[in-house]
């Protein structure tokens, strides 16, 4: 849901900075609008500076060139009437037919607020006092407004009103845009519930109906195809799971069978010293055999979470100490050395676990050194704490592990099954188990090579959030 409200504030965005704009532009194009007037001064200034430029001297009236000039240059007349005799004393030559030389009271408010013979006039005190300064423009210069009058309170409430105004016009908008907007929101709902549900592969059918059913149709073709994927993923893993399960189970009699002669040609004295060491070869091989079995149905059940867990408290220290008590009684040659390295206590450090798998993690561990370095080699077992929580640990000094091997060991998963044919060995399972059993923890597992050669696992086991607390 969080998707429809960022994709209404996005739209929401886009329609306060398009609002935005839209004013910017206007003002702008108000300016140029502006800008693009007649050059020069307004016809009220104009005609404050021609009463300015005249003057009445004893020879007559004296007009300025630099004025006349840009009368003559503008078509703008210029005339001047006398206060008492309200005649015309003083005009420029440009002076338009049908204009009197004397007026009236009636006359001179009428063009001041108007217009003189088709030209539009403004007026002005002359520099004496003693008449008024009339220009006239070209017809069609400008447009004089004849009877203008604002009401103070009108002006005085005018930035009210303005943004009064704005803020109607801003709302009208809004409103059309959501009335406009209100279906593909309504479309676009249930969309977005569809796709937020495609990674789970249960996502319902959306109607494919309105504005963006073309976008649903094709919403519900891929949840359908992810759903028959998921159905056949589940029963691939189904049939795995339980060929493997069909093949412990009927390969553990036959085996128990060849075990058990094997046992008892091996203890036959009446045999020779050569097949009685073949019998033992053939027992110990068919242990391997058993143990492999076990260590398959085991990798099966984690992977499929098909593994009943039995939760405890349990002490690392105990389950390391039983694990290298175990191996060192089945070590019957002496060929390796095992040091112990933790704390004596067996009650910390505790971690919520199943006892069983994480004894069966730490010796696969060992037997993974065993298996590796069959001539011997020291085995240290360590049980240790670190920052984010405590790990158990088991270092040897055996053959060690190459460079390359290391990074595959790291990066590449221990599948039960290889992609990449039989010409390339697997790790085993046994690794395989340590990394599931660490995960059904939360745990993880590290691999570190060791100078001058060896190898060291580590189990990591994070603390709980109270522990952290």
């Amino acid at each position: 849901m969080r998707s429809i409200a960022k994709l209404i504030r996005r739209c929401m965005g886009i329609l306060l900075i398009s609002t935005v704009l839209v004013f910017a532009l206007n003002i702008i194009l108000f300016l140029i609008v502006a800008v693009g007037q007649v050059p020069g001064d307004g016809p009220w200034t104009v005609a404050e500076k021609t009463a300015a430029a005249l003057k009445e001297t004893e020879s007559g009236w004296t007009f300025s060139e630099e004025m006349e000039e840009e009368l003559e240059k503008q078509g703008i007349w210029a005339m001047y009437i006398d206060d008492y005799t309200l005649q015309v004393k003083w005009h420029t030559e440009e002076l338009p037919e049908g204009v009197p030389m004397e007026y009236t009271a009636t006359d001179i408010s009428n063009f001041t607020r108007g217009y003189l013979a088709g030209s539009p006039v403004f007026t002005a005190e002359a520099q004496d006092g003693k008449g008024l300064v009339a220009v006239g423009f070209p017809e069609g210069r400008y447009w004089k407004h004849m009877r203008p009058a604002w009401d103070y309170d009108l002006i005085k409430n005018s930035p009210y009103i303005v943004l009064g105004a704005v803020g109607a016009n801003l709302l009208l908008v809004f409103l059309i845009y959501v009335i406009a907007n209100t279906k593909l929101l309504r479309s676009v709902r249930p969309l977005v519930e569809g796709i937020q549900a495609l990674p789970s592969g249960m996502g319902e059918h959306i109607k494919e109906k309105g504005l963006l059913s073309d976008l649903a149709k094709k919403i519900n073709q891929a949840s359908e195809i992810l759903r028959a994927q998921k159905a056949e993923l589940r029963k691939r893993e189904s049939a795995r799971a339980n060929w493997i399960s069909g093949v412990s189970h009927d390969i553990r009699t036959p085996l128990s069978m060849v075990m058990g002669y094997a046992g008892q040609m091996e203890g036959d004295m009446s045999l020779s010293e050569e097949n009685r060491r073949k019998a033992t070869v053939i027992r110990q091989q068919s242990l391997k055999i058993k143990n492999l079995v076990n260590d398959l149905n085991l990798a099966s059940k984690l992977e499929y979470h098909m593994q009943p867990l039995h939760m405890e408290k349990v002490s690392l220290v105990a389950v390391a100490r039983q694990c290298a008590a175990d191996f060192i009684n089945a070590d019957v040659d002496g060929r390796y050395t095992l040091e112990w390295n933790g704390p004596e206590t067996e009650s910390v450090p505790l971690v919520s676990g199943d006892k069983d798998l994480l004894v069966r993690a730490v010796t696969n561990l060992l037997n993974n050194v065993q298996s590796h370095n069959p001539d011997g080699c020291r085995v240290c077992v360590e049980v240790c704490g670190r920052e984010e929580g405590y790990a158990v640990a088991v270092e040897d000094d055996g053959i060690g592990i190459r460079e390359e091997e290391l990074e595959k060991l790291k990066s590449i998963p221990h599948y039960m099954m290889s992609d990449g044919g039989t010409e390339e060995p697997r790790h085993g399972l046994g690794l395989l188990i340590v990394q599931q059993i660490a995960a059904v923890h939360g745990g993880e597992v590290a691999f570190k090579a060791v100078s001058p050669h060896g190898l060291r696992v580590e189990i990591l086991f994070k603390r709980s959030e109270s522990e952290k607390m």
